[in-house]
């Protein structure tokens, strides 16, 4: 706190004079009274409570006298300091992934919209910038300045599901930051420090994250197939609390039917798996939690179920685990030698041919290259936001030597600066590694990962597959006018060239055409199913003139009202006693 008009503290002494003269006023009056019969009686009242007795005799030099330090003190304009925007531009990185829905009162994401909403009053006429997340950062505004303009774009703001890829926004403010100095205020929920650029000392990096004491459960993965006569689903649930939680899980059908109930008590920090075999014959299924948690995102999911046996054929020669891995999710699968893998064009294919990418009619999945040497590999395994990997986490798994990428085919997974998994233009999948190069079989995500692949390339009626949200995806498609609809027949876009954006919350979709539909599922990304403690902090400092900017927020409205208060209070204290007097 401090006083900006310091100078105007001489005033002080008109309470001085107040106070010195009720000490000179003539204080008795004579007085002739009839009798004294009362005065031991009032005496001892005096004596019991001398104190209120004095409050009551001198309320009005009391009143005086602070109805007159508070105008002293409101001359003086006192003020506190408050933090400010610092500066000469500021850059908003808003987080837009979908565990920003979680919260108590509210949601983290409604939070920091408020706030930033409350900042408009310290722009001062600073450029705005303002930046979204997701796997394409979007700048939303670029150095504005019309605080209206600033206003709507905040509260036009909306969730996309889409995971976070926070380095990707950063890179993106970096290029509008040059050498002016910055300040950039990142919403988000969690962000590691070591993350943030700190080359540069024009920059102080403010970061607002979530509550610290938000409570998950989740369902981590749902996975189901059929064999064509019963069905079988595994059911993942973590419990990410410090206290036990009773939950009850519910399977559905399509048309919302009850398929499983079960009552659960899940351990606290623990994951719980549960299987159902010989379940009915269903083309879709939903899983669901009834859990008292702040996330309510993550305690839905749903599968599309081949409604037919899909044909399968492994080359021979890949790795036993592969074999096994894709026989034990599908039972049809078959072993075939090397020679006559070419001959299957009706089938998925697993190999490490090379030349069978070009031959073959329908999309194949290639573990390794028969046409090129393998480098080494160090680094840690980065994923994209790919369906593939909804339910697979690879960033734990070790891979000592890769296969040389292709040119042209998108880069999905890769190991340090090589890529580990690709995607080509017709939707083949390329593992660029070695089994026995790697450690992936000892991990959950190796038989997930398979399961998804199959998911993705085997033969399937009326289904399109698994998308993340947002996700921008060629699919084959027959000629026409195909559209996406919601489970409402809400129409929600077009699809053009083959080139299919999923919608942006998860749920099953419709793609549709004059003569032919095609469902399709939005699921989450592994990501967006774990709450983790928010962190708040604030990093480097902008000095303007060797000396920092500083706020100040008077205190002369306060006082005023104080002011008016005592006076009032003067006024009905002088009414009681009478004006005369």
């Amino acid at each position: 706190m401090g006083f900006s008009q310091i100078l105007f503290s001489w005033t002080v002494i008109i309470p001085v004079i107040v106070l010195l003269y009720y000490f000179f006023r003539k204080k008795y009056i004579d007085q002739t009274v009839s009798s004294t019969l009362f005065w031991s009686e009032i005496m001892q009242e005096t004596r019991v409570s001398p104190y209120l007795k004095q409050l009551q005799k001198n309320a009005l030099l009391f009143l005086q006298l602070l109805a007159l330090l508070l105008l002293v003190l409101a001359l003086m304009n006192p003020y506190v300091k408050k933090s400010t925007i610092v500066g000469a531009q500021t850059i908003f990185i808003v987080d837009t992934s979908a565990t920003m829905l979680a919260g108590k009162e509210q949601s983290t994401f409604d939070a920091h919209k408020k706030e930033m909403l409350s900042l408009m009053g310290q722009l001062n006429g600073r450029p705005v910038t303002l930046i979204t997340t997701g796997n394409t950062p979007k700048a939303l505004l670029q150095q504005v300045t019309n605080t209206k303009d600033i206003e709507k774009a905040i509260q036009e703001l909306d969730v996309t599901y889409e995971t976070a890829q926070m380095n990707k926004a950063l890179d993106v403010a970096q290029a509008f930051v040059g050498n002016i100095p910055t300040s950039i205020y990142v919403f988000t929920d969690v962000l590691d420090k070591k993350h943030l650029p700190m080359e540069k000392d024009t920059v102080k990096w403010i970061v607002k994250g979530s509550a610290k004491d938000l409570e998950n459960v989740a369902i981590t993965r749902f996975a189901a197939t059929t064999d064509g006569q019963s069905t079988m689903a595994l059911v993942q649930l973590q419990n990410d609390t410090d206290l036990e939680q009773k939950i009850t899980l519910l399977l559905q059908n399509a048309e919302n039917n009850k398929v499983v109930s079960e009552d659960i008590t899940l351990p606290p920090k623990e994951a719980v798996t549960k299987t159902f075999k010989d379940l009915p014959l269903e083309d879709t299924m939903t899983a669901t939690i009834a859990a008292d948690d702040d996330y309510t995102v993550d305690n839905s999911q749903t599968v599309l179920l081949q409604t037919t046996t899909s044909k399968i054929v492994v080359d021979q020669s890949m790795h036993q685990l592969i074999q096994k891995g894709f026989q034990t999710i599908n039972s049809s699968v078959k072993i075939v030698p090397s020679l006559q893998i070419a001959d299957n064009q009706e089938a998925t294919v697993v190999t490490n041919q090379t030349a069978l990418l070009e031959k073959m009619d329908k999309p194949i999945v290639l573990f390794g290259r028969d046409d090129a040497e393998k480098i080494e590999a160090k680094g840690e395994v980065n994923t994209t936001s790919d369906a593939l990997f909804a339910f697979s986490e690879l960033k734990d798994i070790y891979v000592s030597a890769v296969y040389p990428g292709f040119d042209g085919y998108k880069t999905i997974a890769s190991v340090g600066d090589h890529p580990f998994i690709q995607r080509t233009p017709k939707g083949d999948l390329v593992i660029l590694a070695d089994i026995a190069d790697t450690d992936w079989p000892l991990h959950p995500s190796f038989p997930l990962f398979l399961w998804s692949v199959e998911q993705q390339l085997s033969e399937s009626i009326g289904s399109l597959g698994i998308f993340t949200p947002n996700e921008q995806r060629a699919v084959a498609l027959a000629q026409g006018d195909w559209s996406v609809y919601s489970q409402d027949d809400q129409f929600l876009s077009s699809i053009s060239n083959g080139l299919l954006t999923a919608p942006m919350k998860p749920g099953i979709y419709t793609a549709r055409s004059e003569n032919e539909e095609k469902r399709l599922i939005v699921q989450l990304q592994a990501q967006e199913r774990i709450i983790s403690k928010g962190t708040s902090y604030t990093l480097g400092e902008l000095q303007e003139n060797g000396k920092e900017e500083i706020a100040k927020a008077s205190l002369v409205p306060w006082l005023i009202l104080l002011i008016l208060f005592v006076l009032v209070t003067e006024w009905e204290v002088q009414r009681r006693r009478g004006f005369t007097n």
